[in-house]
């Protein structure tokens, strides 16, 4: 099986088939997909001027999406090697199992995901490498109120049933998935209540 290195020179050969160029980015996709398979690809296309069902795209704009998809792993492969570092610290000094606010890295192991859009037509317009520094910024921080991506304060609770049953915080702006420790208690709270409870909290507020 190809790696996505191997299928990143794939999509920059310039004497490869056009056909076969589109699909290796997204083999890529099956490798590293911030927002999940479908959103990743649907945000690239917006972004690089790909019309999704186009099977011979302009080279140039595949080598586009194929850099911005590469700025974003590094940011991610760069995190993953500070928390491996970080994790035999710990073991070192006798902390042998990962603490809750470790449950995101492991969820997300390897990238994939890891800016989770629960609806691949909804996610941020900023490129993959921003979005990630900041969720990774506001994980070093204190909690917030707000999504670390976009500011925005609309955050519900979701639950996804089926081969991969998920529930969390949902920024209704930007659409991401949030990490939970980037949120305070209060903010978790106020996500996990009915609609109709949360307009009153605001009337009454």
């Amino acid at each position: 099986m190809a790696g996505f290195r191997s299928l990143a020179r794939q999509v920059r050969d310039p004497l490869g088939d056009l056909a076969l160029r589109r699909y290796s980015l997204r083999k890529c996709l099956e490798r590293f997909a911030p927002y999940g398979h479908r959103a990743t690809w649907d945000h690239l296309c917006a972004r690089h001027g790909i019309d999704p069902e186009d099977r011979a795209p302009d080279p140039a704009r595949l080598i586009s999406a194929l850099d911005e998809l590469e700025e974003a792993r590094a940011v991610w492969l760069a995190y993953e090697a500070r928390f491996a570092e970080r994790r035999r610290r710990e073991k070192h000094a006798g902390l042998r199992r990962p603490g809750a606010f470790d449950d995101w890295h492991r969820r997300t192991w390897g990238g994939h995901g890891v800016a989770r859009c629960t609806d691949p037509e909804v996610h941020p317009s900023e490129p993959l490498a921003e979005v990630l520094r900041r969720l990774i910024a506001a994980l070093g921080s204190d909690p917030g109120s707000a999504c670390p991506v976009c500011a925005g304060t609309g955050i519900e609770w979701r639950q996804e049933r089926g081969d991969e049953p998920w529930a969390g915080p949902v920024c209704t702006g930007c659409g991401i998935a949030l990490p939970q420790p980037a949120l305070t208690d209060r903010t978790l709270a106020r996500a996990r209540l009915p609609r109709h409870r949360k307009r009153t909290t605001v009337t009454a507020a």
